[in-house]
């Protein structure tokens, strides 16, 4: 061990190993889920849409200026461990948010009772599941399960729409034969949990939508007796939407600078002893810590045990889990390596970069591209679980999904350099994209709750090829110095801006035209852009920047070598005709 510690670089980079591998675990326990667990709770696409699209924009614009914060007052080790304790205490205010509807729950504690699971379909704004009573509805009444969400951003409905978006849920979700019949008689009770009134205009949109249905109440007035039975609350959606945006907003802010700062810190840190060719194999370990944590709070999900479950959907286990790793990461950043010494940088690298994306027009491009990509990566984000449950999978054929895709681009490590070199930077990229339109296509034709593994293959070539592109191509377009801030703003501004765009709209095409029609779209949007690209891209002006550092390092090269020989010759020359001229 070296005298001074702070460059013990084997214990570095072990600890940072670590670190990465817990952050991992931490971020697969409850973020590909979220949109999931909002979903339990009762909301549709496009309040789901809004939040994360406000969690992406948070992300990318709060988590570079607070990197620039802690490096400035030198408090990284502050800052990362009081973002892994304020995240893991923020991400238990979701447990708190109540459920739109009480009878939306996963599971039953009785265990003579089967699971009853009523989703609320990302297509239909109201969902009313009428089942027949055959005794009295004082002894067996049927249920009526109805959430409104979306209903207070579109105003009132007509007749003609209400019938449109009245409709049953899909027997999948329902829990046994008698609530998967819609039934031909008048429904006799409503349960329902919310409390608040509604307006008037939505009374009349459920009221007409009852009138016309087989053994429907006979008249108006009694048909707007039923819909004021209904009690849908969009007060209660209010509240229940503020308080998420609430939590999600706070946790964000505590979590986002995480990953930002620990990357600069340790990549600082082996700048000072020359040892960044190691940085770039730790993201290795984050992948392998997110593929071990999506199958193992999945598998937790999936216990019957009822005491992971109180009075809340199965899905706060997701924020226990996260809670509970995050502790853990807190210990390991108390050792993870942050240089003391702060070598004098320009503070204005980031105004640099951003002139230099503005006047280059590949960059340009390349700006766009992970802009678009970003928007359709967000959809297949947010609502592929939601496809996925339609067709019958549960959350461990889910995570068992995402950790397919981790596991492949954990083994195309190894064929980055082979691949770029083959393909080229306009190749490569053409390539991811164009495996993310096929992996878009396919999403749109599930058939089966297993049918969603077998294209991960297209999801890891897609995301490793697309990185590697523009990997590639800011090195070599980059001047001097620009390198990390031209990655940081293609991965955080561009890529984060894209996928909160693409959230924003998504929720609101996935609840118009379904889910199936938003992975087409994304698809066809892919396809367009990629023709695009591969005809506009080599026509475009070849400038390539001096990078000074490429220069020493390659100071033995044969256009050194002629530089040099021919600054010799000349010198050589002078001082012979010098030695001429003393002799005579």
């Amino acid at each position: 061990m070296s005298a001074n510690p702070q460059w013990d670089i084997s214990r570095a980079l072990g600890v940072a190993r670590l670190f990465h591998l817990v952050c991992g675990v931490r971020d697969a326990c409850a973020t590909p889920f979220l949109t999931l667990y909002l979903r339990q709770l009762g909301l549709a696409a496009p309040w789901v849409g809004i939040l994360m699209g406000t969690k992406h924009l948070i992300a990318a614009g709060w988590a570079p200026f607070c990197a620039f914060l802690a490096k400035s007052y030198q408090k990284r080790r502050l800052l990362l461990t009081g973002s892994l304790l304020g995240s893991a205490g923020a991400s238990l205010l979701m447990v708190l948010v109540p459920l739109l509807n009480k009878d939306l729950v996963y599971r039953s504690c009785n265990g003579s009772s089967s699971a009853t699971t009523p989703v609320v379909p990302a297509r239909v704004p109201l969902t009313v599941s009428i089942t027949t009573a055959p005794e009295s509805a004082a002894h067996h009444p049927a249920r009526r399960d109805g959430t409104v969400p979306g209903a207070s951003g579109l105003g009132n409905r007509t007749g003609e729409r209400a019938q449109e978006t009245l409709r049953a849920p899909p027997s999948s979700s329902l829990g046994s034969e008698e609530g998967a019949r819609t039934g031909s008689r008048a429904p006799q009770a409503v349960t329902s949990g919310l409390k608040a009134s509604i307006r008037e205009g939505a009374f009349e949109a459920v009221s007409t939508a009852l009138a016309v249905l087989p053994g429907g109440p006979a008249n108006l007035s009694e048909a707007k007796g039923e819909a004021r039975a209904l009690d849908l609350s969009l007060q209660g959606l209010r509240w229940t939407f503020i308080l998420i945006l609430v939590a999600v907003v706070l946790w964000e802010l505590l979590a986002a600078p995480l990953e930002q700062v620990a990357d600069d810190s340790l990549y600082e840190y082996l700048d000072f002893v020359d040892a960044t060719d190691r940085y770039g194999s730790l993201g290795v370990w984050r992948l392998l810590g997110m593929a071990a944590g999506v199958c193992g709070i999945a598998a937790l999900v999936e216990q019957p045990a009822c005491f992971w479950v109180t009075n809340g959907p199965r899905g706060v286990v997701y924020f226990y889990g996260y809670s509970l790793v995050s502790t853990l990461a807190s210990v390991v950043s108390v050792s993870f390596p942050v240089p003391i010494c702060q070598r004098q940088e320009p503070s204005h690298r980031a105004l640099k970069a951003l002139s230099l994306v503005g006047g280059d027009p590949r960059l340009v491009l390349l700006a766009l591209t992970i802009f678009l990509v970003g928007t359709v990566v967000s959809t297949v984000q947010n609502f592929l679980f939601w496809h996925m449950e339609d067709h019958g999978s549960g959350e461990l054929v889910m995570g068992f999904s995402v950790a397919l895709g981790l596991l492949g681009e954990i083994l195309l490590f190894p064929f980055k350099m082979p691949v770029l070199r083959k393909l080229s930077r306009a190749g490569t990229l053409g390539l991811g994209l164009g495996c993310l339109a096929g992996q878009l296509l396919y999403y749109s034709f599930l058939w089966s709750w297993w049918s969603a593994l077998p294209v991960q293959i297209l999801s890891a070539i897609s995301s490793r090829a697309l990185w590697w592109a523009v990997g590639a191509s800011i090195q070599d377009l980059a001047s001097a110095g620009t390198e990390r801030p031209l990655g940081t703003m293609f991965r955080g501004h561009f890529y984060g801006g894209g996928c909160s765009l693409g959230s924003l709209v998504g929720g609101f095409v996935a609840m118009r035209f379904g889910l199936a029609v938003v992975f087409r779209v994304g698809c066809v949007v892919l396809g367009l852009w990629l023709a695009l690209f591969l005809s506009v891209q080599p026509r475009l002006p070849r400038e390539r920047r001096i990078n000074y550092s490429k220069l020493l390092a390659v100071e033995g090269s044969d256009a050194s070598d002629s530089e040099l020989g021919s600054e010799r010759d000349w010198l050589v020359k002078a001082m012979r005709e010098d030695h001429s001229d003393w002799k005579g």
